[in-house]
């Protein structure tokens, strides 16, 4: 029997790249995994992200901090196309003003965030991921912001299923 994997996208940092730690990481040990570098304000994001995402489907999205935001506000807007979310430490506090869904997302959402975090506080960032989402589980972990030993530890092979 042959097991269909879904479309497996990761989506870096405000400040990285896909030459960062984690894209580089992804890279290696999926080959086939959707990494681009994305620039610019969060308008200018989302367009290189629809356009990369347009047509795709089966989506599991890995977004690590502004790419957690922006791995959030596609889902919202193609819930039909997101199969689950791995977010690492995002940065929901900046979801933008006149953005926030309707109703709250039913996928499955797996939020990895630092209890040492000091640049995207994790208290404001879990009061907004339970409203958005209903099929939440929250991990605080013991790490800072990059997640570095949290994020090279996990069980990848299981979570991007």
């Amino acid at each position: 029997m042959t097991t269909i994997l879904p479309t497996r996208v990761f989506i870096h940092g405000l400040e990285s790249s896909s030459q960062g730690k984690k894209g580089v990481f992804f890279k290696k040990i999926y080959p086939d995994m959707i990494i681009e570098t994305f620039s610019g304000g969060f308008d200018k994001r989302m367009l290189k992200l629809n356009a990369v995402l347009n047509e795709k489907d089966d989506l599991v999205i890995v977004g690590s901090s502004y790419g957690g935001l922006m791995a959030t506000v596609f889902a919202c807007r193609n819930l039909s196309n997101v199969r689950k979310l791995i977010l690492l430490a995002p940065a929901l506090n900046y979801m933008p003003v006149d953005f926030y869904p309707e109703k709250s997302l039913d996928i499955p959402v797996c939020i990895y965030h630092g209890n040492r975090d000091e640049v995207i506080p994790h208290i404001p960032v879990h009061k907004i991921a339970i409203k958005i989402f209903s099929n939440l589980i929250w991990n605080l972990v013991d790490d800072d912001h990059s997640l570095n030993n949290t994020t090279f530890s996990l069980n990848w092979d299981i979570l991007l299923c």
